[in-house]
């Protein structure tokens, strides 16, 4: 399979697009905000701490305060931390590897026992913040390399599950076992296999280098600060995609493009040459053909070449999506085409949730299937299918009434979060009310102010469209209402009106 890394680069936004065969199947967006700080690492002050929720707040200088639950507080005093080799450590999926990749062994702890109002505290992002929900954050601190993630708050090893083989697995312990000096944990990442001792020794020690800098800065800053930030996203996607993902990158940047060159010499100069510079007169994404790729993963709706579709919405909780057959009929039997439609509606969910980065629980109702076997023909292609995807995944097995639950790790903002926002017009709710419904709201509005009113006339003034209701099919309100009222009406259209919105005036005549 043909990989490429493109990466376009503007003075207010970075994007690099992960292309497998020609078609984009990741994207990545950085821009000059707060909206990604996974990987930093500050040292916050705690706020707020609620035993209730076994949770804390934490100032890290952001605009919204952080937060930590008990489990990702390191207790200082305890003794509980244990040397354990962990074959089956999985390196994380995403470009950043924050969480889940310390397994310590300790007590249960209460928050009011760990953390105090006002304490400092050296803390990681885990996840960016969503939506209302400011970042997680943990004092499990990772310090992902190209080879190696340091782990120096904990003492556990493991190496990279999608290293299968048994005799480099078994090499990869010995090197680590040897070079490893004093308690730090270590996981060997993907991107190891087949490296050399020299490349290690060298990475273990850049690593050990940077932790002993953001200790001293740690020590000598006040809080809330920034103590450590993670590679932007084009030298992440660099030391994370390159060779394993993919086998080139394409930068339209003079300045990224050297940024990258500088990158790889240091750390990996047999790559220098996978890096192209584009100069071309189209925009570079144009030129691959992304844009438009990225706009349909915007939508709510995504039509499948068989004629059904898929429909993905966002809620607080989860994200659901919803299989149908549209406009396919398929040729022989019912369960024939519900099968082919599912199956068909497989793929594109296990690209669609790839692509738009959708992470926490995701609930999949396909069409209802009459034959056990062929729920589990659906249940076993979406666990392969899923199989390409870095981020981890747990899914469970298709329900009796045709669901599928399955949760997918979440590190940052879901793409449609990251390039959208709520629709001010609708505040997010993805309906309006109908017309018919606003002229019978205003039928009450009038004959619920009308008791209060002196007896002059009345004026409407609403938006354009509601105006035509009113003086077209729907007349018969105005009419029922000079009825009731007694008075004249006059419905003026007004251009700046909402849909939803309309005012009553009432003019005394003299």
């Amino acid at each position: 399979m043909d990989k490429k890394l493109i990466v376009n680069v503007s003075d207010h936004e970075t994007r690099v697009a992960l292309l497998e065969d020609g078609t984009i199947a990741e994207i990545f967006v950085e821009r000059k905000d707060e909206s990604d700080i996974a990987g930093n690492i500050y040292k916050g002050k705690v706020q707020r701490v609620l035993p209730g929720m076994q949770a804390a707040f934490v100032d890290i200088g952001l605009s919204q305060a952080a937060f930590i639950y008990v489990d990702d507080v390191i207790d200082e005093n305890s003794s509980e931390f244990e040397k354990i080799f962990a074959d089956d450590i999985e390196e994380g999926g995403d470009v950043d590897l924050v969480s889940d990749l310390h397994a310590v062994s300790q007590k249960p702890n209460h928050i009011e026992d760990v953390l105090t109002e006002g304490q400092e505290i050296m803390v990681q992002v885990a996840k960016s913040s969503i939506g209302t929900k400011g970042a997680r954050v943990t004092s499990h601190i990772s310090l992902p390399g190209r080879f190696l993630v340091l782990m120096p708050t904990s003492s556990h090893v493991g190496i990279s599950r999608r290293i299968e083989d048994e005799v480099e697995r078994n090499r990869l312990k010995r090197l680590m076992l040897s070079l490893r000096e004093g308690d730090d944990g270590y996981i060997v990442r993907t991107a190891a296999e087949g490296v050399l001792e020299e490349k290690f020794a060298y990475e273990m020690n850049f690593l050990k280098n940077l932790w002993s800098n953001i200790q001293a800065k740690y020590k000598a800053a006040s809080a809330p600060c920034l103590l450590h930030q993670e590679l932007t996203v084009s030298l992440r996607a660099v030391r994370d995609l390159l060779t394993h993902e993919a086998g080139e990158v394409v930068v339209d940047s003079r300045a990224t493009y050297d940024a990258i060159v500088s990158f790889l010499e240091t750390f990996m100069p047999r790559l220098k040459g996978h890096v192209e510079f584009y100069d071309g007169q189209e925009p570079i994404f144009d030129a691959f053909n992304l844009e438009g790729d990225i706009t349909r993963a915007l939508k709510k709706k995504v039509w499948l070449k068989s004629g059904g579709y898929i429909v993905i919405e966002h809620t607080e909780a989860l994200v659901a999506i919803d299989v149908n057959t549209g406009r396919y009929v398929g040729k022989h039997n019912l369960e024939e085409t519900i099968l082919k439609t599912n199956l068909e509606a497989v793929k594109e969910i296990a690209y669609q949730v790839r692509l738009r980065d959708i992470g926490g629980i995701i609930i999949i109702d396909f069409i209802d299937m009459a034959k056990k076997s062929n729920q589990e023909k659906v249940f076993n292609a979406l666990k392969d299918a899923l199989k390409k995807d870095r981020s981890k995944t747990h899914i469970l097995p298709m329900s009796d009434m045709g669901l599928i639950q399955m949760t997918r790790k979440r590190v940052r903002k879901p793409l449609n979060r990251l390039l959208c926002e709520p629709c001010f017009y609708c505040e997010g709710e993805g309906y309006l009310m109908s017309g018919r419904s606003i002229c019978y709201n205003i039928y009450r509005e009038v004959m619920r102010d009308v008791r209060d009113m002196t007896g002059g006339l009345l004026t409407i003034r609403v938006n354009p469209d509601i105006a035509e209701l009113l003086h077209g099919e729907e007349n018969h309100i105005i009419i029922a209402l000079e009825r009731a009222t007694g008075r004249q009406i006059v419905v003026y259209p007004n251009q700046d009106y909402h849909l939803e919105e309309f005012d009553i005036f009432e003019t005394v005549q003299a």
